[in-house]
């Protein structure tokens, strides 16, 4: 029984012996004619082989990140590669280079830059941030005029705009502030149709107004007060005293000075027989004859003539006749 056993184990030493010498074999045959290889597919289209998937990606990886260009932020590509293991003969050569090519021909570079707006539109383009702060910065110390509505935006486009410099972009922008010309007027001058000559209809003036300050609304077109003897011929707004009060439009100063319950009066005539009249000022900032621009400075809030505090009497007259503010503004 023990001769037996003994056997049949040296027959099976002799079994697993031959397999691990066959396996060997087989082995060093494979490894002398084939090598272990990546196949590539991109959208499951067979694009070559390559020995070593991860130096592959890792190249890919870095083009999707950065790209090949200044200012590139990323590339987007639709397909990746996908890799399969298999055994190739050793004379098949790996071509990573084609593959590379076959993932930039599909790849789209967003460019990443900086837009420097005035309101909603864009004026000019910056590679860099620091760039566009730089800008903005450089206008807020020159006191830009129009440094309120400048802003900053970051754009990512597939196509590169022209960039600026900083001193260029700064040029382009800057508008120079509005000079205010403190001359205030110590006699009346000039002439003022203060006659109770009103219309409730709305007539085409020709021209665009603007608001010549903010703040409340206390009295109305219209309105009746124990203060005046007569229906309100303007509109009043009431903000602090000193506020600076802007021309609605551009045009020349006609009367400057103090006139009764007007407190000191400006009265600035426009296009069309159009004329606005600025009541109860503090100081007034332009003398008759001047010509003034829309938005200009032309004088204060006060509360000077018949006034129980601090506002803007603003009149909007057309050819002597009394109309509506409030149909052009507010």
């Amino acid at each position: 029984m023990l001769k037996k056993l003994v056997i049949h184990t040296r027959r099976s030493l002799k079994i697993i012996v031959l397999t691990l010498v066959s396996i060997l074999a087989i082995t060093g045959i494979v490894n002398f004619v084939f090598k272990p290889t990546y196949s590539v597919t991109i959208n499951g289209e067979h694009v070559g082989y390559t020995e070593n998937k991860r130096i592959l990606q890792k190249r890919i990886n870095e083009y999707l990140e950065k790209g090949e260009d200044d200012n590139v932020a990323f590339v987007q590509v639709e397909n990746l590669p996908q890799y399969e293991l298999c055994l190739l003969k050793k004379n098949i050569v790996s071509n990573d280079e084609e593959i590379f090519k076959k993932i930039k021909e599909q790849g789209v570079a967003y460019y990443r830059y900086y837009a420097i707006l005035e309101g909603d539109e864009e004026k000019a383009y910056v590679a860099k941030f620091e760039d566009a702060e730089n800008i903005i910065n450089s206008l807020k110390e020159k006191d830009s005029s129009n440094i309120d509505k400048l802003s900053i935006i970051e754009k990512y486009e597939t196509s590169k705009e022209t960039f600026s410099s900083v001193d260029e972009t700064v040029a382009k922008l800057y508008v120079e502030p509005v000079k205010v010309i403190k001359t205030v007027a110590k006699k009346s001058s000039g002439t003022a149709n203060t006659s109770y000559s009103v219309s409730n209809s709305k007539v085409n003036l020709g021209i665009d107004l603007i608001r010549p300050v903010s703040g409340i609304i206390t009295s109305r077109f219209g309105a009746r007060s124990t203060i005046r003897s007569s229906s309100h011929t303007g509109l009043d707004i009431a903000t602090h005293s000193g506020t600076p009060i802007a021309a609605v439009a551009s045009g020349t100063v006609t009367f400057a000075g103090w006139k009764g319950s007007y407190g000191n009066l400006l009265i600035i005539t426009h296009e069309n027989g159009v004329q606005s009249y600025y009541g109860h000022c503090n100081s007034l900032y332009a003398s008759v004859g001047q010509t003034v621009s829309q938005g200009q400075i032309i004088a204060t809030v006060g509360s000077t003539g018949n006034s129980t505090g601090p506002h803007l009497h603003l009149e909007i007259r057309v050819n002597g006749v009394a109309y509506n503010p409030q149909n052009y503004l507010y």
